[in-house]
Formats: structure tokens, C-alpha cells, sequence
């Protein structure tokens, strides 16, 4: 029942964002007071959720994480993980969060079968913290990643987005954050995700930047991209002292070989994390559609994607005419997920 996609790319991977709704305002996402929230009725039942991800494993699908929003934000996220951790096929379930609920859920998600938990964190610094989340209290978080630790998590990841003129000047300080703690920091380069976030290359970090700041006080081994298609490129401390990982999805584009799918909170397969739209599953899931009709449906979207938006960035870029971001209509980055 595998799939391919006009450049012969599979499905592997599957986010499922299960809310759009976000205790954070954060800059870089959704620095909006106010937003077209999706309603209550509108968000797919944990049910539909289960549903849907049965089907993507069967078409190929391994990974599966739930994204926001915030997705802890959504009640009993717990009962949905119970649903989900008993799919065949997917041997492997995450979760993305910026930790400020986390400390009071973690026993419970890891009781109902979560096994690998990404958590945000851009500073170390509290006062930047609230900068840059609008909103949010950096101890919180702190103490679920504390929490995460406590449980005996099979993987915690720090996912910090670093921004020139933001947090550039603490990559050495969350680097060491994670050496003290046993944590996998991934450094990610500032993308113009969504519309809202007035991105502009000048607060652009490249990757290679990041790695030879890192390496100016820890010698890196490269390890590569996990499966030879992982958005992170990895790296062991050559001491022994841990490992991290840098995404540079706009100076290294790896379209060729991303095999992610996305479904948003209203049940929209969406093919590239900056898609303009996505093919809307939920009539199909509640007139009573059967499997195999879905199935066919999905295949039928996957097999027409072509999508290589970061090469195409990369190229106008570098290229005399230059890149505009706000030339191709985004979907917000807090109903995708990231």
C-alpha cells in the first residue's frame, strides 16, 4: 500500500496537529492577539485522529508526533495518546511542546504510551524568555523538562530557533544546557513560516555559523541525518558529553528528501510545512467515507506533491532578483505545527 510522490518520495513520517490554540504568542510563530481560531466543532474528535493515522501507517508511515498549537493545551491529550500508541506499524510516537503544561501531563502521556517528546526552548534567559513568547514564564518550562527527565523519557530534544540579534549570543549556553542536563539540543535556522512573523534573511543564523560557534569550544564528530532523511543534521561531542543537532532548512534545504505529511487540526493533509492550502479530509470522515475510499484519497494527493518550496527559496535567494516571503500566502505556522 506504499506511496510515492512525483519525486519518487515516500511517506515516513506523519504530524498531526491537534489544536491551533497556544498559551504563547511567540514572534517567530503566531505574534497575533487575535487569529481566525479553528471551532470547537471544527477540530477532528481523537477518534477521527486515531482513524486517520491507522490509515498513513498503512500507506508507509512510521513516525508519528502531535504538534500544535500547544497540544497540551487540548484536553486529555493523554486518552488520545492511549488511542495511538497501539497502531501498528508506528514504532515510533512524539510529541512537540513548549513545556509550560508539561511538568503536571508528562507521567500521564508516558503511562498512555509516549516515548519521545521535542520541547521548545530559545533562551535561557527569563526576561528574553517573556520577550519573545509575549507571555510565557521560562520556570515552567524548566521544570518539565525536569519532569521528562524524571519519567525516564526514551528521547527529550531542545528545539531552540535562533534569531541574529535574539538569542544568537546564547548558542554556547544552550549548547552547555544540554551537555549538563543529558539533553539533544537542535538548533534550528529562523524560517519564514506562516505570514505572520516578518521574517527577513538579515536575522537569519546560518547553519554553518551555529556549527562554528559550537566548535569554537566543543569539538563535533558529524553523524548525519538519522535514516539519511531527518530534518536535523547530527553531531557527537567529540569529549563524549552528548550530542546535537542543527536544522538548516534554509541555507540547507533538504526537500529531496522529505518524506513528512501534515494534518491540521481541522483535518487538512497538507504536504509541505509552507503549503498555501491543503486537501480537507474531515467531509469524507464524517459522511461516512470508508476506509479504503480515504486511503485512495490520500494516495491520490500524495502522488501528485511536488513540493520543493526550501530549494526554491534557497535558489531566489542567492539569486539577483532576490526572495520575497511575503509573495507566496503561507498557512499559519500555529494550525500547521512545525
Amino acid at each position: 500500500m506504499r506511496v510515492a510522490d512525483v519525486f519518487g518520495r515516500p511517506i515516513r513520517d506523519l504530524r498531526i496537529s491537534v489544536t491551533d490554540r497556544c498559551n504563547y504568542r511567540c514572534t517567530y510563530c503566531m505574534p497575533y492577539e487575535e487569529y481566525d481560531w479553528v471551532r470547537k466543532e471544527e477540530l477532528l474528535t481523537f477518534e477521527e485522529i486515531a482513524r486517520l493515522a491507522g490509515i498513513f501507517s498503512r500507506l508507509g508511515a512510521e513516525k508519528l508526533r502531535l504538534t500544535g498549537g500547544e497540544p497540551l493545551v487540548r484536553k486529555d491529550l493523554a486518552g488520545l495518546i492511549r488511542l495511538l500508541a497501539p497502531i501498528p506499524g508506528l514504532r515510533d510516537l512524539g510529541l512537540t511542546t513548549n513545556g509550560a503544561l508539561l511538568a503536571a501531563q508528562i507521567a500521564d502521556l508516558k503511562a498512555a504510551g509516549l516515548r519521545r517528546i521535542n520541547i521548545s526552548l530559545d533562551t535561557l534567559n527569563a526576561v528574553k524568555f517573556r520577550s519573545i513568547t509575549q507571555r510565557g514564564e521560562l520556570t515552567p518550562v524548566l521544570e518539565g523538562i525536569e519532569a521528562a527527565k524524571f519519567c525516564g523519557m526514551d528521547s527529550i530534544k531542545i528545539n531552540a530557533v535562533v534569531m541574529r540579534g535574539v538569542n544568537d549570543d546564547e548558542i554556547l549556553d544552550l549548547a552547555e544546557f544540554g551537555r549538563r542536563n543529558g539533553l539533544i539540543l537542535r538548533f534550528i535556522e529562523y524560517m519564514d513560516v506562516g505570514n505572520a512573523n516578518q521574517w527577513t534573511y538579515n536575522r537569519l543564523v546560518p547553519k554553518q555559523e551555529i556549527l562554528d560557534i559550537i566548535q569554537s569550544r566543543y569539538p563535533l564528530r558529524q553523524v548525519g541525518r538519522a535514516s539519511g532523511r531527518a530534518p536535523s543534521v547530527d553531531y557527537d561531542y567529540v569529549d563524549g558529553q552528548g550530542k546535537i543537532g542543527i536544522i538548516g532548512s534554509v541555507t540547507e534545504p533538504f526537500c529531496g528528501t522529505c518524506v513528512r505529511a501534515r494534518v491540521t487540526p481541522d483535518g487538512r493533509l497538507v504536504t509541505c510545512l509552507f503549503s498555501q492550502t491543503g486537501y480537507d479530509l474531515k467531509p469524507l470522515l464524517r459522511q461516512g467515507a470508508s476506509d479504503s475510499h480515504l486511503t485512495d484519497v490520500i494516495r491520490s494527493v500524495w502522488a501528485g506533491r511536488n513540493d520543493k518550496y526550501s530549494e526554491d527559496r534557497w535558489t531566489a535567494l542567492r539569486s539577483s532578483a532576490g526572495y520575497d516571503p511575503t509573495a507566496h500566502r503561507k498557512i499559519e505556522m500555529i494550525r500547521l505545527g512545525g
